[in-house]
């Protein structure tokens, strides 16, 4: 585990393009909608990037995120509308800590993103491949440094059997199944965002998946 500070080794980063935020959102904006990541900074394009350098990137893609949610929640009464965040390297900061320091502090551009959202009418989910054996824990870890939690969504024994893209695209599945429009999803790897069942994707860095 990395710590604060310290540099990872990482590999090239993409740059990508920011989302525009326009009106409402139709079904064909989400299926041709690209996740909106950052272009990243130069000195994560180096040969380490350190904590503060991840912590801009994260700020970065959580800056566009923020306006889009404004804009979405403007006319949402009697509507459900939901978010959804990975955990790891997304909501709380996992590689940068050691795992015996609890509670994992929370990815503050994150945690802004998901009390705001709360505040504007939008129930917060959490979707990762955790397994369940460690599901109150990261209830708890998740609640303990502010976040809001209306479900978490953890990998039980027959999800251990599906690819990750697959299952994490399946718990979407299921909040929608409530009743919700999840208007964001919120990861730092591809496959906490593929498969749809999401209006906008955001994707923080994981510089070539050097972050979990």
């Amino acid at each position: 585990m990395t710590r604060p500070g310290v540099g990872r080794r990482i590999g090239a980063v993409s740059v990508v393009v920011a989302l525009g935020l326009g009106g409402t959102v139709t079904a064909a904006q989400t299926a041709s909608a690209a996740p909106a990541r950052t272009a990243v900074s130069a000195a994560a394009q180096a040969a380490e990037v350190d904590y503060a350098t991840w912590q801009a990137d994260v700020k970065a893609v959580i800056d566009q995120a923020t306006p889009y949610v404004q804009q979405r929640t403007a006319n949402t009464a009697g509507q459900k509308t939901a978010i959804v965040f990975d955990i790891d390297n997304t909501t709380l900061e996992t590689d940068f800590h050691p795992w015996y320091q609890l509670p994992t502090p929370a990815v503050k551009p994150s945690l802004e993103l998901a009390k705001y959202a709360k505040s504007r009418g939008v129930s917060v989910f959490f979707v990762t491949a955790r397994p369940g054996i460690i599901a109150s824990e990261t209830k708890w870890n998740l609640k303990a440094v502010g976040y809001p939690v209306d479900g978490l969504y953890v990998r039980d024994l027959p999800d251990l059997f599906d690819e990750v893209g697959e299952y994490k695209t399946g718990k979407r599945a299921a909040i929608e199944a409530l009743g919700y429009t999840i208007i964001a999803n919120v990861g730092n790897n591809d496959s906490d965002l593929v498969g749809g069942h999401a209006e906008r994707t955001f994707k923080l860095p994981d510089y070539d998946g050097q972050l979990s």
